[in-house]
C-alpha cells in the first residue's frame, strides 16, 4: 500500500482581512516545527483579497505552507463580474483549489456539472483540486449516504483521467457536521472515506485509488483529529473554524500528521 502523506488544510471561509491573514499566518510558521512539514503537507486558504499578500509573505520567508484558494471560475477569462479565474489563482502560485464546498454547492447553485467543470479548470492550470463531497442529515437518516457521496463522485470526474485523478485530494464534509459542532464519529467517517477509495478502484485501477488522498471534514478540533487520522483511509483534513486560531490549527497539523 502506498503511504499518503497526510494533508491538513484550512479553509478559513470569509473571515480576516490581508493584514489580518498575514498575522495569522506568521504565527502558524512560528509554532508549526520542521518535523510538523516532514510528516504532514499543510494549506491555508484565505479569502482572495488576501491571496496577494499572504503569497508574498510565504515565498519571501521560505514558509513551506501551500497556497490555497476556496473557490474558482472554470472560464480563463470573461464577462463573470465578481469571479476569479484559475490563470489569476496559478499566477499567484495556488497550489490547491477547493471545489464543490457544500457551502458553495447550498448557498451559491454549484451544481454537480458545474463543479466538474471547475475541477478540469483546475487539473488544466496544473493546480490540484480538493473536490468536496457529503450528504445532507436528512439524507443519512434516509440511509443515502453512499448513494449521495458516490453520485458527486461520478459527476466530478467525469473526463478525468486516470494519470490525473491519482493527484487529486476528495475531502468528505458531511454537511450536517460543518460548522455546527457535530463531528461523524470516526468509524462513521472511516465508512464514507472507504467507499470513496473503493468507488475510485471501480472507476479507475486500485493502483489510483490507492494514491488519491481523502480528507476528512466537520468540526475537526484537535480534540478529535488523531482519532480521526488513526483510521486507514483519512488522510488528513479540511479544517473551517479551528483553522482561523494559529495554536488550534497547528495542534491539528501535529497532532494529524503521520507517525503523532
Amino acid at each position: 500500500m502506498t503511504t499518503r502523506k497526510p494533508l491538513i488544510s484550512g479553509n478559513w471561509k470569509m473571515n480576516y482581512t490581508h493584514l489580518d491573514a498575514i498575522a495569522v499566518v506568521q504565527k502558524l510558521a512560528y509554532t508549526l516545527l520542521p518535523a510538523d512539514y516532514d510528516r504532514a503537507d499543510v494549506s491555508v486558504h484565505p479569502s482572495f483579497t488576501a491571496l496577494r499578500s499572504v503569497q508574498t509573505m510565504l515565498d519571501a520567508d521560505g514558509i513551506p505552507i501551500a497556497l490555497g484558494a476556496q473557490d474558482v471560475h472554470p472560464a480563463d477569462s470573461g464577462a463573470f463580474t465578481g469571479e476569479v479565474s484559475p490563470p489569476m489563482l496559478a499566477k499567484l502560485n495556488v497550489r490547491y483549489v477547493i471545489v464543490g464546498h457544500s457551502e458553495r454547492r447550498e448557498h451559491f447553485g454549484d451544481t454537480d456539472a458545474f463543479v466538474n467543470q471547475k475541477l478540469l479548470a483546475v487539473l488544466r492550470h496544473e493546480m490540484v483540486p480538493i473536490l468536496c463531497v457529503g450528504e445532507t442529515l436528512a439524507e443519512r437518516e434516509a440511509g443515502y449516504i453512499e448513494d449521495k457521496v458516490v453520485g458527486q463522485l461520478e459527476a466530478a470526474f467525469d473526463g478525468v483521467p486516470a494519470q490525473a485523478a491519482e493527484g487529486i485530494v476528495v475531502a468528505y464534509e458531511p454537511i450536517w457536521a460543518i460548522g455546527t459542532g457535530r463531528t461523524a464519529s470516526p468509524d462513521d467517517a472511516q465508512s464514507v472515506c472507504k467507499a470513496v477509495r473503493s468507488w475510485l478502484a471501480s472507476h479507475y485501477r486500485a493502483d489510483v485509488a490507492d494514491k488519491v488522498r481523502v480528507q476528512y471534514g466537520g468540526s475537526v478540533t484537535p480534540a478529535n483529529i488523531a482519532e480521526l487520522m488513526a483510521q486507514s483511509d483519512i488522510d488528513g483534513a479540511l479544517v473551517g473554524g479551528a483553522s482561523l486560531d494559529a495554536e488550534k490549527f497547528a495542534q491539528i497539523v501535529r497532532l494529524g500528521r503521520t507517525g503523532a
